[in-house]
């Protein structure tokens, strides 16, 4: 297995942790759970679960990670029903995969969990908020600076448990001396991305780097539960032929069930 990672989390000034991270073998993911009562963590902790089974597969194919969140649903749903309420889960992360013979990311997203791939001192967000303040910067109503600390930063658009499987995807070449992270809005709703990069890049080990993440949003007194996962590719080379800028990325939405329609849902976090 070419990749290797760490991981932490703090449940923050909240009274539980609803946040799962898993950072084993081919998979680094981050749940961020929301619901009443323990149904929150509950669905995180579902979801961490299912993609544990991939985590020794070699090499993950791209096929059996779109099979991962068909499950994922069906077990947040499954917690729905014994919790005898809602229950659903932000999903977002990087699993090792081979394409064309070659090492690459498959960065997935579901949610306002971010992953990014950081390089040259400098982090570059890879997925895209699903979420209602996305939505308005995307339809040009505010500006990427007013969506900071706005007041709806709360709702999101698409959640594991919430309506259909679908997810964001993206195959990102292996780029020598970047590495992977992900992480619940704990933490980016008051650590900047030019902070993330600098930590992340001036960190050691990847366990590392996660415990300073998280310390820093502490520090900056985050209202949330905080969770950050690392990852580092290990003896690769990026795939031949491909453009080793950290931009360079290759996205696509995908359906992960049989209903090709789109639907928007909105999930208020408590």
């Amino acid at each position: 297995m070419w990749s290797s990672g760490a991981g932490a989390t703090d449940q923050g000034p909240r009274a539980r942790n609803e946040d799962s991270y898993l950072s084993e073998g081919a998979v680094h993911i981050v749940a961020d759970g929301m619901g009443g009562h323990q149904a929150g963590a509950a669905a995180s902790n579902a979801v961490v679960d299912v993609f544990r089974e991939l985590a020794h597969e070699v090499p993950v194919r791209p096929e059996r990670i779109a099979e991962a969140v068909v499950k994922s649903q069906q077990a947040v749903l499954s917690v729905a029903r014994s919790v005898g309420g809602e229950s659903g889960t932000t999903l977002t992360g990087a699993i090792a995969v081979e394409y064309a013979g070659a090492p690459w990311w498959m960065v997935i997203n579901v949610g306002d969990s971010r992953t990014y791939l950081v390089h040259g001192g400098q982090a570059y967000q890879i997925t895209r908020d699903h979420s209602h303040v996305q939505e308005l910067v995307d339809a040009g109503r505010i500006t990427a600076a007013q969506a900071e600390g706005h007041p709806d930063s709360n709702i999101i658009t698409r959640a594991i448990g919430d309506g259909l499987p679908d997810f964001d995807a993206w195959l990102v070449p292996v780029v020598p001396g970047s590495r992977i992270v992900v992480a619940s809005d704990g933490l980016t709703k008051v650590v900047r991305g030019a902070s993330i990069g600098a930590i992340a890049s001036l960190a050691g080990t990847p366990q590392e780097a996660a415990e300073r993440l998280v310390d820093a949003a502490l520090a900056l007194a985050t209202n949330d539960n905080v969770t950050v996962v690392v990852a580092d590719a290990s003896d690769v080379t990026t795939p031949p032929g491909v453009d080793v800028a950290p931009w360079t990325l290759w996205g696509a939405h995908v359906d992960a069930g049989d209903d090709t329609t789109q639907t928007s849902h909105r999930r208020t976090r408590v």
